[in-house]
């Protein structure tokens, strides 16, 4: 009897030694409640074979599942008149020290922070629950998703980068960039950013207002009435970064709460309500619906508690990290003291000590809280998933999710 063979009998056979295995190969306690069952066993078998999931082939292996690479930067993207522009104007920025460069080059970067994978994300979740009472044209038959679930997906990237692009304007200050050169190409930047954002966000309104669905419509445009709102919470340094709020005299559940209230508004709405309004497509019932929006928002908030430790588990001083990220919050949390390094901010950005910050969370307990926060997050998602039949789909979502913490 081979290996894998054994570990399923014994599965089915004991639940407490499902629980010795899942806590000998690290696999998630979501799970192990459902071992004994049929169709979760085949995946169990999966996640012992492979107990260290890599990022790279995780998603190149789901890209295969939903038929192609989900990237709108695609060659029918790259090959348009708008993009090849955009494209040429950026290389005049070359040299400069303007955000819009270092944003350009994140969404090309093949690695975890590829944030593309979100249109890859709302296919997979298409494909793992299927679709209901739809015409047979409107299917993708390669791919097993529909057409306006493919739309959408793009609908879902477009938004989140124009998102990212918009972000990525500087506020230009004749005290900072006093030479003419440097301000011409902080100018010129940010008009580039300005414009590439709205033809993305407009093309993506084209896009969902094509689908016809009055509902999803609604839905989508509160997606993006999210992100806006998110720019507008709590206190904002001198180049609109934000910055952590002042933490009330109990400071329990400081860091959590704000931290999720930042990070739904500006990331897992979108997902979320993406991953809905594809089950919306698909016919679904309200309470299926309602699970998709779940999964994509804890999705969203544990995909960016893996950003957020990247810089402190890097263990590079100088790195970029954002003062409001998981690991500060949770220092800020435990010693507000370090508000004094952070609060220079609010005169100028170059005021702040980033190495002096990093080194004194690094001595917190940030990290480890932030570990914990992800796994949370990972594991309300994998839960969501047990509501949908066992398939490739569902299997590529698990096996994502479990890439995401592979540091």
């Amino acid at each position: 009897m081979s290996f894998n063979n054994a570990v399923l009998l014994m599965l089915k056979r004991s639940n407490a030694t499902a629980t010795l295995l899942c806590n000998k190969y690290g696999l998630p306690s979501a799970d192990r409640r459902h071992f004994h069952c049929s169709e979760p066993c085949k995946f169990v078998e999966k996640a012992v074979t492979n107990q260290k999931p890599d990022w790279n082939r995780a998603v190149s292996e789901a890209e295969k599942i939903v038929g192609y690479p989900t990237s709108f930067l695609s060659l029918r993207w790259l090959l348009s008149d708008e993009i090849a522009n955009v494209a040429l104007h950026l290389r005049k920025l070359v040299g400069s020290n303007h955000p819009l460069l270092k944003t350009a080059k994140s969404l090309i970067y093949n690695g975890r922070n590829n944030m593309q994978a979100w249109g890859l994300i709302v296919l997979l979740i298409s494909k793992a629950a299927g679709h209901l009472n739809v015409d047979d044209m409107e299917e993708d038959k390669a791919a097993g998703v529909l057409h306006s679930q493919r739309a959408l997906a793009e609908v879902t990237e477009m938004i989140r980068t124009s998102h990212v692009v918009h972000k990525g304007l500087v506020n230009i200050q004749p005290d900072v960039y006093s030479e003419t050169s440097e301000l011409n190409d902080m100018t010129f930047g940010n008009k580039i950013a300005l414009l590439s954002g709205d033809y993305l966000l407009g093309n993506s309104s084209a896009e969902l207002a094509a689908l016809r669905n009055q509902d999803l419509v609604e839905l989508m445009s509160s997606a993006v009435r999210d992100l806006a709102e998110a720019e507008f919470i709590g206190r904002r340094d001198s180049q609109n970064n934000p910055l952590p709020s002042i933490p009330p005299v109990d400071r329990t559940g400081y860091a959590v709460k704000e931290w999720t209230l930042r990070n739904v508004l500006s990331a897992g709405a979108l997902l979320g309500k993406s991953c809905q309004g594809t089950l919306k497509l698909a016919g679904h019932s309200d309470d299926i619906q309602v699970q998709g929006y779940k999964f994509g928002k804890h999705l969203a908030l544990a995909w960016q508690a893996c950003l957020d430790l990247g810089p402190f588990i890097s263990k590079d001083p100088t790195a970029q990290f954002n003062l409001c990220s998981a690991p500060v919050m949770f220092h800020i949390e435990h010693d507000p003291s370090i508000l004094i390094e952070i609060d220079k901010g609010l005169e100028s950005v170059q005021n702040v000590d980033y190495s002096k910050v990093y080194d004194i969370v690094m001595t917190g307990p940030g990290i480890e809280l932030t570990k914990q926060l992800q796994k949370e997050h990972s594991q309300r998602a994998m839960e969501v998933l047990t509501v949908f039949q066992d398939s490739d789909a569902r299997t590529a979502l698990y096996n994502i999710i479990a890439a995401m913490g592979d540091f």
